[in-house]
C-alpha cells in the first residue's frame, strides 16, 4: 500500500447502522410537525408523507442525489396544502438532521480511523446529510464529500465537471494535460474538464474534444502505466526523450 496516499470512507452502514437512525429521525420529525403544525399531520399520515417523497423523486430525477432538496420540497408541499408557508422548513430540517446525526459508532470505528489517519489522508463520502462535527468524528477526517455538493450520488463515476482552472484547484496531480491544453488554447476558464474514476479501467485515459471555427476533432489516449510508478504513464519518459532529441534534430515532423 506504499502508493496509496488517500482513502475515501463511506459513512452510513460502515461506521454506524443507519436504518434505525433514519426511522427514528422520521418519527421525530412527524411528531414535531404534529405539535407545531397540527394541520399537516391531520391531513397527511406518515405513510402519505413517504409516498409524496417517492413521487417527488420521480418528478425531479436529476436532483435525486440531493436529499435536502427532496425533504424541503415535501415539507413545502404538505405545509402549503395545510395552509402554512415555507417558514417551517428550516426548523423542520433542523429537527430531522439533529436526529439523523445522533448515531452510535461501531466499537472498532475510532481506533481504526485513528490508525489510518496517522498514515493516510481520509475523506468521508456520503450521499446523505451526515455532519461529522455533530457526530463527533470531524477530527478523524481531512474532508467530506457529499452527493449534494458534487451533484451526483455515489457510486457515480464522474467526480468532477467544471473549468480547467477549478480542476487544477481540486485535482492538482491529475490535470497536467488539460492545463497544457488550456494554456495552448482558449484559456483555463473556457476550457472544460471532466474527471471520471472507473475501477474497471487499468489505464489512464484522456479524451480530448476540440470545437473550433476551422475544424472539429476528437482524440483519445490510453496511457499504459509504468511498473515502478503507476501514476506515471510509459509515454511520459518517451515524450521527454523525444522532446530533448528535437532540440538538436535537423529534421522535425509535425508542428
Amino acid at each position: 500500500m506504499n502508493d496509496i496516499r488517500a482513502i475515501t470512507i463511506d459513512l452510513d452502514d460502515t461506521l454506524w447502522e443507519i436504518h434505525p437512525v433514519i426511522y427514528r429521525a422520521e418519527r421525530r420529525l412527524y411528531a414535531w410537525l404534529g405539535k407545531h403544525y397540527p394541520r399537516i399531520t391531520e391531513m397527511f399520515s406518515a405513510a402519505a408523507v413517504l409516498e409524496m417523497r417517492g413521487a417527488i423523486w420521480k418528478e425531479f430525477p436529476e436532483l435525486s442525489h440531493d436529499y435536502t432538496f427532496m425533504r424541503s420540497t415535501v415539507l413545502s408541499r404538505i405545509g402549503s396544502a395545510a395552509g402554512y408557508d415555507d417558514s417551517l422548513i428550516d426548523d423542520a430540517l433542523h429537527v430531522f438532521n439533529t436526529a439523523r446525526n445522533d448515531v452510535e459508532l461501531f466499537p472498532e470505528v475510532r481506533p481504526a480511523l485513528e490508525s489510518l489517519r496517522s498514515n493516510y489522508v481520509l475523506i468521508a463520502v456520503t450521499n446523505g446529510n451526515a455532519d461529522l462535527q455533530q457526530i463527533g468524528i470531524n477530527d478523524l477526517f481531512d474532508d467530506l464529500v457529499s452527493a449534494r455538493a458534487v451533484g451526483a450520488a455515489k457510486p457515480a463515476r464522474k467526480i468532477f465537471e467544471g473549468s480547467a482552472r477549478d480542476g487544477v484547484k481540486g485535482f492538482p496531480a491529475n490535470v497536467n494535460v488539460v492545463a497544457a491544453l488550456a494554456l495552448a488554447g482558449i484559456g483555463p476558464d473556457e476550457t472544460r474538464l471532466e474527471i471520471w474514476a472507473d475501477p474497471a479501467i487499468d489505464r489512464n485515459i484522456h479524451r480530448i474534444e476540440v470545437e473550433a471555427d476551422s475544424a472539429r476533432f476528437t482524440m483519445s489516449i490510453e496511457n499504459v502505466p509504468t511498473e515502478a510508478n503507476p501514476r506515471t504513464g510509459r509515454i511520459t519518459a518517451l515524450s521527454v526523450i523525444a522532446a530533448l532529441k528535437s532540440l538538436t534534430a535537423t529534421l522535425r515532423v509535425g508542428t
